[in-house]
């Protein structure tokens, strides 16, 4: 099996427009994004910034996306898994992970979230 390389980005926030209810499409939420893709190496030891997949790069889809509300979280998870992949064809596994930090939901403590795997 050949070997892999993962690139995290772990605990990004965001303010956004996510959601279903009118309230939270007026007055937005707070999110908080996990992101890790792995990729195979071209080859050997990696010394250039062309033979990875740019972090920044990755921070800066997220950053744009995170600006097109979307009803659902499953939909920008899964619409990000095929972005990301468009940009970086050599990755070969990708998780998401986005979590709502203040549900709409009266009387609640804690935070809700999905999580997303795909492999191409």
């Amino acid at each position: 099996m050949a070997a892999l390389i993962t690139i995290e980005l772990k605990k990004l926030r965001f303010p956004a427009y996510h959601g279903l209810y009118e309230e939270e499409k007026k007055t937005g939420n707070e999110f908080e994004i996990s992101l890790a893709v792995a990729y195979t190496p071209l080859s050997g030891t990696i010394t250039d910034l062309d033979d990875t997949v740019n972090y920044v790069a990755l921070y800066q889809l997220l950053n744009s996306e995170m600006q097109k509300p979307r009803h659902l979280l499953e939909t920008f998870a899964m619409e990000v898994a095929e972005l990301i992949h468009l940009s970086f064809p050599r990755v070969k596994k990708l998780e998401i992970s986005v979590i709502k930090l203040h549900p709409p939901i009266a009387g609640f403590t804690g935070h809700v979230g999905v999580s997303y795997q795909k492999e191409f």
